[in-house]
């Protein structure tokens, strides 16, 4: 196994940009999604969301550089990011999928019709999923980073998946709530060996991205309360899922992180194995986590893009 590469970390100061357009759509159940759109209207279509906990403005470094090229949409999940609390009624996979239904819809919609890449990393991977297998094809091609995908019945790594769940539900329960500061959170982030190969300015926009000010307490709190991410990486257990991808009927990438590292993670394997055993389109970028996005930005971009180009869906 490849030894996890570590280089020195400090922290440096991006602002997102302004979104040329933007909108808000209502769920059935009240819950409201913000979305917004940057980059070239007129370029092919990329919609991008984030992992549990986290907030798509936290990867400014993958979709920043896109933005010369694309048309980026860009959403966070309910209850995360710049979206307002909404509560745990509803938050669990298969209702993200029906959230995920109706802002590919409402995209449709307030951006024009078009064809549409969908670019998601770990829980959004694992939503895109469930939303095409439930709703057939929407997208016209799918980049899935890392997901976290539950092995099918009798797969030896069922019981690694189940310890790395475990572990990650009960470090989100154990997560600091509250911070004085955003940069306080950066620090944080930065001076913990399980991020530190992200780029120097991935820290403080993922402090900011995943904090919501609280006028009533005058101090920052978790966008996604800690309990409600814990959760679902809990309920993340659906054993159809694998065998199912068998006929998915979108074409499909899956870009992980590097399975030979020594302190690899579950998803890295546990993809690597189901694109083996049903063929599926892979590559792992050599010495990256979880958060290759905000690690090797480039490298997921290449490795994406030479996807794209097969469909039509690359500005290249």
């Amino acid at each position: 196994m490849r030894r996890s590469i570590k280089k020195a970390r400090t922290i440096e100061t991006q602002q997102v940009p302004a979104p040329i357009r933007s909108f808000s759509v209502t769920m059935d159940d009240g819950a409201v999604i913000h979305v917004r759109q940057h980059g070239q209207p007129g370029a092919p279509r990329l919609v991008l969301s984030h992992g549990n906990g986290l907030a798509i403005d936290g990867y400014l470094p993958f979709w920043g550089p896109l933005c010369e090229r694309y048309e980026i949409v860009l959403f966070d999940f309910r209850n995360h990011g710049r979206n307002p609390l909404h509560g745990p009624s509803g938050h669990t996979v298969p209702n993200f999928a029906h959230d995920m239904e109706r802002v590919w819809h409402a995209i449709q919609g307030n951006f024009g019709h078009k064809r549409s890449a969908g670019v998601f990393h770990s829980l959004s991977a694992i939503t895109a999923i469930h939303h095409t297998l439930e709703m057939g094809p929407r997208w016209d091609a799918l980049v899935l980073f890392d997901p976290p995908i539950y092995p099918r019945d009798g797969h030896p790594l069922r019981p690694l998946f189940h310890a790395d769940k475990d572990d990650l539900s009960a470090r989100a329960r154990r997560r600091t709530q509250r911070y004085d500061d955003p940069r306080l959170f950066a620090r944080q982030l930065a001076s913990l060996p399980a991020f530190s190969t992200w780029m120097p300015e991935a820290y403080e926009l993922m402090a900011r991205a995943t904090l919501r000010y609280d006028e009533a307490a005058k101090d920052w709190t978790l966008a996604c309360p800690r309990e409600l991410e814990a959760h679902v990486f809990e309920t993340n257990a659906d054993e159809t899922l694998w065998p199912r991808m068998a006929s998915f009927g979108v074409p499909v990438k899956l870009i992980c992180a590097d399975p030979e590292l020594e302190d690899v993670r579950a998803p890295a394997l546990t993809s690597r194995a189901m694109a083996e055993e049903l063929s599926l389109e892979y590559e792992a970028i050599p010495g990256t986590t979880h958060f290759l996005q905000v690690e090797q930005p480039l490298e997921c971009i290449r490795a994406m893009e030479s996807f794209l180009s097969k469909y039509g869906l690359s500005a290249k």
